[in-house]
């Protein structure tokens, strides 16, 4: 089992979601995060100087076996890059066991619906 961490811009997370959706990756979370890149000028609107230091993003975690660990990353890199400074990273980590709190099934089975698998 791989987990993946995606680091995009906030304009593109419907593309991101709509390509994972398509990929038959269907349950990953995100949140809003704040970061710090390589920018660290101010910007300057109608007279009002803004810090652009703190970039705000939107991570996306999913758990996915290893064989959707590939279409995974693929699809997100597809749809996140913009080819523009600041399109974000990607993250592949090796996840060690997983298990569903509800049945008690254990490694990647937990992950996945076996009687709906295709």
């Amino acid at each position: 089992m791989k987990k993946i961490e995606a680091i995009i811009r906030k304009t593109r997370f419907e593309e991101v979601k709509d390509a994972l959706l398509a990929a038959d990756i269907e349950w990953f979370y995100y949140c809003d995060v704040r970061g710090v890149g390589k920018a660290r000028e101010g910007r300057i609107y109608r007279g009002v100087v803004y810090d652009t230091s703190s970039i705000e993003r939107t991570l996306v975690s999913i758990i996915v076996r290893d064989k959707n660990a590939e279409k995974t990353v693929k699809a997100i890199l597809e749809a996140a890059r913009t080819g523009d400074i600041g399109d974000g990273r990607i993250f592949v980590m090796p996840v060690e066991d997983s298990v569903r709190i509800r049945t008690g099934e254990r490694g990647d089975v937990a992950l996945y619906n076996a009687e709906i698998e295709k």
